[in-house]
């Protein structure tokens, strides 16, 4: 009888576990909504990726569009920060 009642916990332990890995697997899988500003990877938000181009000096430039505006941010590579806004 101990042998049995051992043999169904260990069962139900690994079926546990397996949905619990089958559950996680489907929250990696999310997509993030259309036109949200982040990105969703280990269940965390990380700021998704705009059109950033990075130059060899160490400079960039992004643009940002959220709906009719655009945001600009700039740095130099003296490490200048500017940020400008434009709404069409």
């Amino acid at each position: 009888m101990k042998t049995l009642a051992h043999s169904l916990m260990s069962v139900a332990a690994l079926a546990l576990v397996a949905g619990g890995g089958a559950s996680a697997a489907l929250a990696q899988n999310q997509q993030t909504p259309r036109g949200f500003n982040y990105d969703i990877k280990n269940g965390q938000r990380v700021p998704k990726p705009g059109n950033r181009i990075a130059n060899p000096d160490g400079s960039w430039r992004e643009e940002t569009r959220q709906g009719n505006c655009v945001t600009v941010k700039e740095k130099t590579a003296q490490g200048e920060y500017k940020e400008s806004r434009r709404c069409d």
